[in-house]
């Protein structure tokens, strides 16, 4: 395979592409530094630049995915009025809309429990994504982020919206045939657990 010449910097962002589209193609658990390095058009040596291994090199997809999702979610709670149902309701169809969309990446992000607990980096990114829903939330009922009834409420959306996307993303739902109004379900969902108690 044709070398690809990559300019300063693009090389690691050359490798984390390859390997996400990998990833999407076969699933994180065959991907090796050797196919990462193929794909991109490198040497088996390149990668080891910027990775010290499979690991990093999972997580730095990992990273850029939940930054992805970060993006989006943050983009559609914002087309919204700040707390609003129509926003809570944007910010869950982001979710499933990510996680349908990048379904190998998004599994990933949730597969690497193991290593992410030695990476602050990534868990940060999740609280931060996390944090999105959750200032809509603290808006909305005038208390803090970490205000224990503003997480509780924001697990349970969060877990809605999390369980759907893996039904989706594993064919669940088409394979049983259910019909379902992807928006029209969310958006009871959000009105339901915004309700006060």
């Amino acid at each position: 395979m044709k070398k690809k010449r990559y300019h300063h910097g693009d090389l690691r962002a050359g490798l984390i592409e390859a390997a996400r589209q990998l990833v999407e193609e076969r699933g994180p658990e065959r991907l090796t530094m050797s196919e990462a390095s193929r794909a991109a058009g490198v040497s088996t040596a390149a990668p080891y630049r910027y990775f010290a291994d499979r690991d990093e090199l999972l997580n730095a997809v990992a990273l850029e995915g939940m930054e992805r999702q970060h993006e989006a979610m943050r983009a559609g709670g914002e087309r919204h009025p700040l707390g609003s149902d129509a926003a809570v309701t944007a910010i869950g169809l982001a979710y499933v809309d990510f996680a349908t969309r990048e379904r190998g990446v998004f599994k990933l992000m949730f597969s690497l429990t193991r290593t992410h607990a030695q990476h602050p980096e990534l868990l940060q990114k999740g609280c931060d994504t996390f944090d999105v829903l959750l200032r809509h939330l603290a808006h909305r009922y005038a208390l803090p982020l970490d205000d224990p009834a503003i997480l509780a409420r924001g697990l349970k959306l969060w877990t809605f919206v999390h369980g759907l996307s893996f039904l989706l993303i594993d064919d669940k739902v088409s394979a049983m045939a259910i019909p379902l109004d992807l928006h029209g379900t969310v958006a009871d969902a959000a009105r339901r657990f915004l309700r006060d108690d």
